[in-house]
Formats: C-alpha cells, structure tokens, sequence
C-alpha cells in the first residue's frame, strides 16, 4: 500500500436511479438485489395492528427509492399462523390478515409498474395442520391415499408408542407425534421436520409432485416473476426411514448436522430439476431461487447445477461474527464451488430467521451489544455484500441499520421454537418487529394503533422519517451503495479476486473496482491510483478507519 490518495471522489448519481424496464431474459436477474418484505411487520393499511397488503401497496414509492430490483413478499397464504404463515392451509388464497387476491393482484401490477419484480415464498415441504389435505388424512385410516400424502407410520416397541426413527425437529424435541384415531386409540405417527403444526409432505407420492405444479403455476399465471423456495433440503427423505443417530436433547441444525437420511437425500434434485422445466417453460422464463440450509458448500452449489435452480441463498454469511477470515474463508470457499452453468449464489447477511445484522456484529467479548460498532460494521458489510459476485439481498430494516430487540416479554413471543425448546433466547421474534416509519406516535408510524410488540422508544430516530432527512444516515447510504452498485460494479460472475491486505482486512476487486472492508483496530491508508466512490465511514474521501469500508475506483495503473 502506498500513501493516501486525499479527499478526491467519483461523483454517484441520485439515489432516485432510473428504473430498468421489466426483465426479458433469466441472466438479468444475476447482479439483481432483491428486497425480503415481511408483511406482518412492514407496514399495516387497515388499522388492526398488523401489517398487510395495503399497507405495502401505500410504500412501494419508498422500496423503489431504494433502488432495488425485486421484492420477495413471505408467505401471504390462509394460515393459523403457528409459525408465522409458513404453516400453509391454502397455498392458493391469501390470507385476509394480509388481504385479498385481489390485492395481491394490485401489488403485483404495483411493483411492475415501478420497474420491480414479484417473488413469492412458496413452503414445498409442508403445509398447515389445518390444511384440507391434512384433515383428510386424520380421519383416514392407515395406508390410504389420504395418509400417503404425507409420512404416517406405525410407531415402535409392542404398544407403537415409540417413534418410528430417531429423527429430531429443526425447531427442537422429536421430528414424529402420534394420533388418535377415528375411534379414539392411540394410532399412528407423522412426521414433521419443523413444528407438530407443520406436517411433512410426501415428495415421493406423484400426487403432491402434480400439485405444487398447479400451485407454481397458479402464481406464475397471476404475474409473479419468480419463487423464493423454502426449506428445499428438507423434503430429500430417503425411502428406506433408517435411524439417524440423533441426540433427543438438541436441535437439528441442517448447517452442521447435513446430509442425513431425511434432510438433502433422496431424490431431491430430481424433484428440483422439474421445477425447473416448469420455470423455463414460460417466455420470459421464471426465476426459481432457494433456501438451501445444509452443511457443505458443494451440496449448496449441487442445487446450482445445469437445469436445476437459478440461484440460491449463500445464508452462511448471515451467522458470521466480525471477522475478516471467517468472511473471506466462506465467500472464498463459496466461489470456488461455483457453478459455470449460469446460475448464481445471492447474498445474505441477515433475515427473518436470523439475529439483525447490527446486533450480531456489535457483540463484544463479554456478549454485550455496542449499537454505535454494530451499525458501522453493518455499513462496511453492505459494501462488501453490494460488491461480491452474483445477487445480494436485503431484509427489511436492514436499510434503516435496525438491531434485534432483545427483551420481548415472554408471553409476546410466538416463535414456535420458543415453546419447543423452551429457550426464549432461541426465538426469532426480535428480528420481526414492526418498521419505524415515523419519529413518533403509538407505532412509530406502523399502524394507526399498537402493534402487538410494541418498537423501541428509540427507534424514532432511526426510523424512515428520522433517517431521510439526514444525508449521512443508514438509508441514504444504502441507496448509494445500491446507485454505485448498478454503474460500478462490473465484470462476469467469476470475476474477483483477492488482494492480501493482511488476516484483519478483506481486500478484493471487480474490474476496476477494489473493496476493501477493515476489521482491524489500525487506520488503513489508501493505495496511489484510487478515487472514493463510497466510504461507510464519516471520514469520506480519507483513509479506511477501524470497523469501515470503501469503495474505490481504479483511475490509473497502480497497484493496490
């Protein structure tokens, strides 16, 4: 590295981008960003408390400023909402907390009319307790076409009353419970991966193959430009239900614990590539993109290969403490089992199932949380993210530097986690609570009363109102990171590579383009040959200070 380069800078374009007009080819969604909407928590339109449909219709001005390229909406479905509506009881409906089809309609015609893209979350591996299928089945008996559609087995030891395998829950405790049947006995077991009120479907029956095809299509024939997929590992269940060697007391963790005989086996990618053929029967092709939980990074880029799906979330990110070799080492490791078959990973640093990126990288040795060190290293890690090859995703919030709420009084939580394993701390509750839209009021601007879980008194200042009228705030620099994203960051998929700027630095170029993101306690000064384009520090234009990043542009042939 040689001295510093002084205060000169590229100047970026407002953050009102224009528009892309509408997608015509599959690889245009590639470099795309994609912004995750949680409708229960991002902004209520009728005044009941929770949020729906039109409250998004009323903000979609506000996602096209960011300068996003699509919006993945979760499940919207008829639901009893046991976890979160990803206990699907019509995959076909909307739920009236959210709405009608017929906003549902508006919404998509909305984001098309404003340059965005629809996808939807689609739950393949089970559905609601109280969905139709599933009734049936109950008041079915034993080995009937009704029980067929899901796992129901007979239970071990003289009575039955052992589960049919060892298999533990996703979301803690076994993986089986028992029914009773029609005449009140004790009588079969079925399975279910996550909660007792989310049943496994089974993807070894063609019944249920040939109806996710009628629901696909059903979304696909409404406008719906792609489909987030969930939890596709899970329904990779070995024919043969051997035991797993599972340990009763823990949780199953797919990121550690996979592959095993019922999570990434079976014929999964069978079942995957089908999907596909239905996506790319339709002109444009439809987008497929997955939630690929599993332990290695060759079995993620699997679901990459040629006529499979068309990207898939690269999560592991989003677990990552502040650490420039755990950062490197994971993205590194994730390119070299890139696929060359056009597919792509998308990015992830935080979600609805993971702990806010503010919160997880604040976190000091003793545990506590430095908000003001979380939402610095959270500017410097939305740089490195915009820059990486491939897609990036936002979760909402993220833009607005959000941390996690840590102290939901317990009987406000809903997670299903919470009550299985009976560890509030393990509950999802604090990364879904509702926006602050406005600096004051009952809901921070939310609803037109209460939300349920109440935001932080202090999120007023960090909410949209706050943040857009300060020109160095969280929001306004995500819209320049996205803005320089679009015109500055180039080059095909594989093209990074790394610089060596020593084990607390992560240094890389795209083209002409060089991030550098600084986890070290020392000030970095900035190579000969370089302008700023972005810096997630106060000191823009000037070296790299501790927990920031940059953005700079090549202007001569120095080298970094």
């Amino acid at each position: 590295m040689a001295t510093r380069f002084g205060s000169a800078s590229v100047t970026l374009a407002s953050h009102h981008h224009p528009r892309p007009t509408p997608v015509t080819r599959l690889s245009d969604w590639r470099q795309g960003v994609t912004y995750q909407l949680y409708l229960r928590s991002f902004a209520d339109g009728t005044g009941d408390g929770v949020g729906d449909l039109p409250g998004a219709l009323q903000r979609l001005d506000y996602i096209q400023s960011l300068g996003v390229d699509s919006v993945w909406v979760s499940p919207w479905y008829v639901s009893p909402m046991a976890d979160g509506g990803y206990d699907v009881a019509d995959f076909c409906n909307i739920d009236p907390l959210f709405g009608t089809l017929k906003d549902a309609d508006l919404f998509i015609d909305g984001c098309h009319r404003r340059g965005l893209r629809v996808i939807v979350d689609v739950v393949v591996n089970h559905c609601s307790s109280e969905h139709p299928w599933f009734r049936r089945a109950l008041e079915s008996h034993p080995g009937s076409p009704e029980r067929e559609m899901f796992y129901f087995r007979d239970g071990r030891g003289a009575s039955g009353d052992e589960p049919p395998t060892d298999w533990i829950s996703v979301f803690g405790g076994p993986a089986w419970t028992r029914i009773r049947e029609r005449d009140g006995r004790w009588g079969q077991w079925y399975l279910h991966l996550f909660d007792s009120a989310q049943p496994d479907l089974n993807w070894h029956n063609p019944v249920i193959v040939n109806a996710f095809e009628d629901i696909f299509r059903f979304w696909f024939d409404r406008g719906v430009d792609g489909l987030r997929l969930d939890a596709v590992p899970a329904i990779g269940k070995d024919a043969d239900f051997r035991d797993a060697g599972c340990d009763p007391t823990v949780q199953f963790a797919p990121e550690t614990d996979s592959p095993t005989p019922y999570w990434d086996s079976g014929h999964v990618h069978d079942i995957v590539a089908g999907w596909r053929q239905l996506a790319d029967s339709y002109s444009p092709p439809k987008y497929l993109v997955g939630e690929i939980n599993v332990a290695h990074t060759d079995s993620l880029a699997r679901y990459l290969r040629p006529g499979e799906l068309s990207s898939v979330f690269a999560m592991s990110l989003a677990k990552l403490p502040w650490s420039a070799m755990a950062f490197r080492s994971k993205v590194s490791h994730h390119l070299e089992n890139a696929p060359s078959s056009g597919s792509w990973f998308t990015w992830v640093t935080s979600s609805h199932d993971e702990v806010r990126t503010v919160t997880r990288l604040g976190r000091t040795a003793g545990g506590d949380v430095n908000f003001e060190v979380g939402t610095e290293r959270s500017r410097a890690i939305l740089l490195m993210l915009g820059a990486l090859p491939g897609g990036a995703c936002l979760y909402q919030g993220d833009e607005l530097g959000l941390p996690q709420v840590t102290d939901i009084p317990r009987e406000l939580l809903e997670d299903p986690i919470v009550a299985r394993t009976g560890d509030p701390s393990k509950g999802r509750d604090g990364c879904r609570v509702a926006l602050p839209w406005s600096e004051s009021g009952v809901s921070l601007g939310f609803s037109s009363v209460a939300p349920r879980v109440r935001q932080p008194r202090q999120w007023g200042e960090i909410s949209v109102e706050a943040q857009e009228a300060r020109p160095d705030s969280f929001l306004n620099f995500t819209r320049r990171v996205l803005d320089a994203r679009r015109d500055y960051v180039e080059g095909p998929f594989q093209s990074l590579t790394w610089l060596d700027w020593g084990e607390d630095v992560v240094a890389f170029t795209r083209g002409r383009l060089l991030c550098v993101v600084n986890f070290s306690e020392e000030t970095l000064p900035c190579p000969d040959g370089y302008q700023v384009l972005l810096s997630s520090g106060s000191n823009e234009g000037h070296d790299i200070a501790p927990n920031c990043g940059a953005w700079l542009w090549a202007t001569s042939d120095g080298e970094a």
